[in-house]
């Protein structure tokens, strides 16, 4: 058994070692379709098994022409961050142990580096020392579990047990959030049964407007939540944090900060101005799989007020006994049974150390700059945002220019940024992510989009 063990894990670092080798000179866009994978792949099940090995070779040949080189230092699509080694190592080992993290006692070996986890965060971000971490796969479910748990508590202060007796018949929840917030709010708060949230105009940068948001929350009482953004998806903006936080607890209200790459702007010496406030909010939400660069999936949920959190998500049975002391990790996220995501985390932590993390947030910001500016000096471009962070926008003279850009880059192969939509014009938006990312890359961006717009010109002419 542990030979067929042996057999397999070789042949995998093999593969995965070769795919290493050559994604930064690859064409980053895949050159195979789900069609072309699935025929290569079987559509049939064989009514026989075959050898490990062969599956293996078969899976890889499949799959990897349908593979995006996301780890590309040039890859600058959906906000989707690279892989250092040392989280690679660390998945793989968490694999390898198979822990199911849902229980304290039954798996301390990994639950422990989850709490520690937990704890860095907090201190590296400038969180209350005092809130609960819990682990999940992504920023949409952390978003979910922030609301969550501000519908359990807001509710319990108005006199109804959502636990107990629902939704149905109790108290409506008021759910407030920016004109620019990110859809995965949205789809948190329908997953959270608050359906879609009164709007506030946002200014010219995505960050909602203070001053009208306090209006909205004087026109009404009762439960409310309020969600604010920590780095907008297009320019990267933030909200002003102290005033907004202010305007919401005076009215009363749960706050809740959608802050999927941005948040980590408050692990930098350098940004922290920008997250100016955001410790006095309920609860955050953000993903270790985008700035901390660790593999998918990691998302982290932070709760100030653990009792809300455990609130919402505890439950127990005979064959569940309660941990000797805290919380299981299952009382903190939807799922009572997961892998043990969090350790990608300790480990990518430990190795980065305190000036590590401030380094590869800053590092990342200022490579949005010096993208930003050279775009800029490219005929016919404007970046439409104030690059504050890690997101540039670019858009040409019209729509359509925009689309053959983004179609000859993807062509080209040797960068990719996402084609968008913001301020009623086409963009196309590089969010810089990616550990790698450093003059060179910016500079072979720039020459890039040079080139194509080169191209595209040409044949217009």
């Amino acid at each position: 058994m542990q030979a067929d063990y042996d057999d397999i894990i070789d042949r995998a670092a093999a593969t995965a070692k070769a795919w290493l080798a050559g994604f930064e000179e690859r064409p980053i866009p895949p050159t195979a379709m789900v069609g072309d994978v699935r025929r290569h792949l079987g559509e049939r099940l064989p009514a026989t098994g075959s050898d490990q090995d062969a599956v293996l070779e078969r899976l890889t040949a499949a799959v990897e022409p349908g593979l995006m080189a996301i780890q590309s230092s040039r890859f600058y699509g959906w906000v989707m961050g690279g892989t250092f080694p040392v989280a690679l190592g660390a998945d793989w080992l968490v694999t390898a142990w198979d822990q199911n993290a849902g229980m304290r006692d039954a798996t301390p070996g990994v639950v422990a580096a989850e709490e520690l986890a937990g704890e860095y965060l907090l201190d590296l971000l400038g969180l209350p020392a005092t809130a609960d971490v819990g682990f999940v796969t992504g920023a949409t479910t952390a978003n979910m579990v922030g609301l969550i748990a501000g519908r359990t508590a807001v509710l319990r202060r108005a006199g109804w047990d959502v636990n107990r007796d629902g939704l149905a018949g109790g108290p409506r929840i008021r759910f407030i959030a920016g004109a620019e917030r990110h859809t995965s709010v949205d789809l948190a708060a329908r997953y959270a049964g608050l359906g879609l949230p009164l709007t506030v105009e946002a200014d010219d940068q995505g960050r909602i407007r203070v001053d009208l948001l306090r209006s909205l929350l004087a026109e009404g009482e009762g439960p409310t939540i309020v969600c604010l953004q920590a780095g907008n998806l297009h320019s990267g903006a933030f909200d002003d944090f102290t005033g907004a936080i202010e305007a919401a607890h005076d009215a009363g209200a749960w706050v809740h900060i959608d802050g999927a790459f941005g948040l980590w702007a408050g692990a930098a010496s350098g940004l922290r101005h920008l997250t100016a406030g955001y410790d006095g909010a309920d609860s955050w939400a953000t993903d270790a799989h985008k700035t901390l660069n660790v593999p998918y999936d990691c998302g982290i949920a932070v709760v100030a007020d653990p009792v809300a959190l455990n609130g919402a998500f505890s439950i127990h049975a005979a064959y569940l006994p309660r941990p000797a002391e805290g919380f299981d990790p299952y009382e903190k996220v939807p799922e009572m049974s997961r892998r043990a995501r969090g350790v990608t985390v300790w480990a990518t932590l430990a190795w980065l150390g305190r000036q590590g993390v401030d380094d590869l947030v800053q590092r990342l910001a200022d490579s949005a700059s010096a993208l930003a500016q050279g775009l800029a000096q490219l005929p016919g471009v404007t970046i439409l945002n104030d690059v504050v962070f890690t997101q540039v926008c670019l858009a040409l003279e019209d729509d359509e220019a925009i689309a053959a850009l983004a179609a000859a880059l993807r062509a080209d192969g040797t960068i990719f940024a996402s084609p968008s939509r913001w301020r009623d014009r086409a963009v196309l938006r590089f969010s810089v992510s990616n550990w790698g990312t450093d003059e060179t890359a910016v500079a072979r961006t720039i020459e890039a989009v040079r080139s194509a717009l080169a191209s595209i010109r040409a044949d217009v002419g």
